[in-house]
């Protein structure tokens, strides 16, 4: 039994190697958009993915992941949830990799500003048209949006994908476009004011027609609230 053990112990596992990618939303030509990166070399040549790469030994995975987009996007402040982890052995042709997927949500498309020899690292795309993704990218983009949709039912999420300050019927578009339906206005207004999730600033936004109010969010960090 001894010497089971130790042969055992003595044999070398190949292990598998751990990732992190990131699903970036942002609402932009009013739709939501999310950013990819091209792959440039390998059997995945000429497919996108979600901006990621491997952790670094010792690092944590939020650490890795906001490290990854900032060397892709050049973002710093942005709202990071951890979704799942994707394990399958052949998701990546290359070799075993365990890859742990985030979202993160901006409010403005135009802050990405990380480039490659001067060009952008990656590019906006509609999730209503993404094109063919590398690894299981896909499964991974529909687990981000199954989240934001949920998300946004239950919290205050909307903050993360609006500026400090915005018009009411900006709020009303990131909810109709996420959640894929009309949304009742009168009732809505009267919803979000009663859960006392706004306050209303003192300046307008002149517009086409007359000035509107403007408004910004009570907490700038995510909130449970009573399901809309």
């Amino acid at each position: 039994m001894r010497e089971l053990a130790s042969n055992h112990r003595g044999h070398r596992h190949a292990r598998p190697k751990v990732a992190v990618d990131t699903v970036l939303f942002a609402i932009s030509d009013g739709g939501l958009r999310s950013y990819l990166v091209p792959i440039k070399s390998g059997p995945l040549l000429g497919k996108w993915a979600f901006p990621g790469g491997l952790v670094r030994e010792g690092e944590k995975l939020d650490e890795a992941a906001r490290r990854q987009l900032h060397s892709f996007t050049g973002l710093s402040e942005v709202y990071l949830e951890q979704l799942f982890t994707f394990g399958d052995p052949p998701r990546d042709p290359n070799s075993h990799v365990v890859s742990v997927a985030y979202m993160a949500l901006i409010p403005d498309a135009g802050a990405v500003s990380s480039e490659a020899n001067g060009e952008p690292a990656g590019k906006w795309f509609a999730i209503s048209a993404l094109p063919p993704l590398a690894y299981d990218h896909s499964l991974m983009a529909d687990y981000a949006m199954k989240r934001l949709k949920s998300k946004l039912e239950y919290t205050n999420i909307a903050y993360s994908l609006l500026r400090e300050e915005f018009t009411f019927a900006e709020l009303e578009a990131i909810y109709a476009t996420i959640l894929n339906r009309p949304i009742d206005r009168r009732n809505f207004r009267r919803r979000i004011m009663a859960m006392g999730l706004l306050r209303k600033g003192r300046s307008t936004r002149r517009g086409p027609h007359r000035p509107a109010a403007l408004y910004s969010f009570t907490r700038q960090s995510l909130q449970t609230i009573e399901m809309l």
